[in-house]
Order: structure tokens, then sequence, then C-alpha cells
């Protein structure tokens, strides 16, 4: 029987280094379901300028955090040696991010202090030390991202293009089933109209659909672009 430390000499993979990859595709869908709930806000008037500038880092925060993320879930795709090194750089990035936005909300007087929002905010920091942990150095990790950068990842220029073009028709095609699958549901439900119920039953569904297609599309894209430059280094080898 092997002991530990010649698993840990081995390689060997307890499965936890999956966790990573499955927290990065959450992240990156709620980072989707609040840009898709951004417009309702800039709609509004008169907003204190603390406020305003917390809504414009948010939206810049979740910008960064969709393509960033989606570069990385290209190299967890590909199984790129480099993914632990990298996904820790952008927890590590984040969680000062939400040390920042939380000392802000914290000292600027536009806002009230909340308990619940700073547990909320200190558990997600928590959640993400305990992924950064379970990519560290002889956890096992080396033993599923194996792939060096040519072997795998695609470059980070061509994951950004494909991501994006996977995210606007994924996004386009999702908005579009869930607005008709929502207005179905409203009509077979026989969901109230009174003052706009029923328009914004199938509002809702759509913008579901649309962070659903957004992040599938994205997926897509990603897995796509890995498998050709995969297939391609095979084709060189075998040349």
């Amino acid at each position: 029987m092997s002991s530990p430390d010649n698993q840990h000499r081995t390689g060997a993979d307890s499965g936890l280094s999956y966790v990573p990859p499955a927290w990065l595709i959450l992240i990156m869908g709620r980072s989707l379901y609040g840009l898709s709930s951004f417009w309702t806000v800039f709609s509004l008037q008169d907003l204190p300028p603390g406020a305003a500038f917390l809504i414009y880092g948010g939206v810049i925060a979740g910008v960064v955090t969709v393509l960033w993320g989606l570069y990385l879930l290209g190299l967890a795709i590909g199984r790129s040696a480099r993914f632990p090194r990298q996904f820790t750089i952008w927890q590590a990035a984040f969680i000062l991010w939400l040390l920042v936005r939380q000392a802000y909300i914290l000292i600027v007087p536009d806002f009230v202090f909340s308990p619940q929002g700073l547990l909320i905010t200190g558990g997600e920091i928590v959640l993400r030390l305990l992924c950064i942990y379970l990519l560290r150095p002889r956890s096992g990790a080396e033993a599923v991202y194996t792939s060096p950068q040519a072997g795998g990842a695609p470059s980070v220029l061509s994951s950004v293009i494909a991501a994006v073009l996977g995210i606007l028709l994924g996004g386009t095609i999702g908005a579009c089933i869930g607005l008709l699958a929502g207005s179905v549901i409203a009509d077979v439900t026989h969901v109230s109209c009174f003052e706009g119920g029923c328009g914004y039953f199938a509002l809702f569904i759509g913008i579901a659909g649309l962070v659903v297609g957004a992040i599938a599309g994205g997926i897509f894209a990603i897995w796509w672009v890995s498998r050709r430059k995969r297939g391609a280094n095979q084709g060189k080898r075998q040349a």
C-alpha cells in the first residue's frame, strides 16, 4: 500500500482538481447574469456618484471576469500545465478586487453597512482560497493538468476571439429560445398580463436563456479551438 508521500510523488489526484474549473464556470455565469441586468441600473437617473462609480467598476470587473475566465477555461479544457498557476493569479487578483470593493463600501457614506454583505464577501474569499489550495504544488493537480502549452492550450488571442464570438452567438440563440419558451409557458400556464406580468415573465426566461446560451457558446468555442490546436499539433508530429 502506497503512503501519502508516495502518492504525491507519483502525481495521484483525488478528483478535487476538477473543482476549480467548476467554480470558474459558476463565477462566469454569475458575472454574465450581472452584466445582463446592469442595463436596468443605467436607466436610473440621479444616482449618487459613489454608487455610480461602484456600478461602473462592477461592469468592468464582470467583463474582465468573463474574458479572463474563458481563457482559463481553455487552459483547463486543454489540460494545460499552465492552468494551476494562471488560475491562482486570477483568483488572487479578484480576491484583491473583493477586498477593495468591500473597503470602498464601508468608507463611502452613500452605502449602509450590511453584515450580510460582509459575510457573503468573506465566504466568497474563503471559497477562492480553497480553490487555490486545491491546485497547490504537490496536490496531485499535476496529474490532471499535464499538457504543455504547445500541446493543447490555444493562444490568448485565439481564445478571446473564439470566446467573444461564442458568447455573442450562444447568448443570442439562448435569448431567442428563452423568450419564445417564456411566451409559450406564460400562455400555457395563464400567467396574468396585469401590468405586464406575462411580459416580465417571458423577459426573465429570456435573460436566463441568454446567460445559459452565452456560457454554453463560450465553452463550446474554447473547446473547439483547443481541439483544433491539438489536432494540428498531432498532425505535425505524425508528419
